[in-house]
């Protein structure tokens, strides 16, 4: 059966502009105040990154799927997403302030990192998921460089301390992948995930 809109479990921005961008309606299923969404983040010892990734958007997932029942709201399918920059088996989520992306994008500067983001949806019974991986190499940068960048406010709250549609482009040399992926929703994987559950897109 066709759905007119997805339930989008996710805070960001980006990943709303990336939904309309394929035409799809949604409706916001957001944490209530009293969870911990930020607990679900937390990585298990010795955990590979792409293992990290797609564990978390199931929990994501598991989350926002107790949330609309228990908000007693309509069906429909849910969507939910999770981001993480890797180098090796190191992994740079959200920096936790200012310092800490300062730190992780000079250990980022100079070198190349992956950036994985799963994407899951389910409708009734039936899940669907997918795994985006891109790889992403930056210039060297200085001292200099990194502090004006972060004072600027766009690393705070993104995965690796960067945005790959903002100022960080500047030292983006090679990219390699989904564009739309290293932003925080690979378009192609979810558009046939949402095409396989019937949901209607532009």
């Amino acid at each position: 059966m066709a759905s007119e809109f997805v339930y989008l479990a996710s805070q960001s921005p980006r990943r709303r502009q990336l939904l309309e961008q394929l035409g799809v309606r949604y409706e916001l299923l957001l944490p209530d105040a009293t969870e911990d969404a930020e607990s679900l983040e937390a990585a298990l010892p010795r955990e590979a990154p792409a293992a990290y990734v797609r564990r978390v958007t199931r929990l994501k997932l598991d989350a926002a799927l107790a949330r609309r029942a228990r908000r007693g709201w309509p069906p429909g399918p849910v969507l939910c997403s999770d981001t993480t920059v890797a180098r090796g088996r190191v992994m740079y989520g959200k920096p936790a302030d200012a310092p800490d992306a300062e730190r992780m994008l000079a250990e980022l500067a100079g070198s190349t990192h992956r950036v994985l983001t799963a994407v899951a949806v389910q409708q009734g019974r039936r899940r669907l998921e997918a795994l985006s991986e891109s790889r992403v190499s930056f210039a060297p940068m200085t001292r200099a460089q990194i502090r004006a960048y972060v004072a600027s406010g766009e690393p705070l709250g993104k995965a690796g301390a960067y945005a790959v549609q903002g100022r960080a482009a500047a030292w983006i040399t090679r990219l390699s992948g989904s564009y739309s992926g290293i932003m925080g929703l690979p378009l192609f994987e979810t558009a046939q995930l949402l095409h396989a559950l019937g949901v209607k897109t532009s």
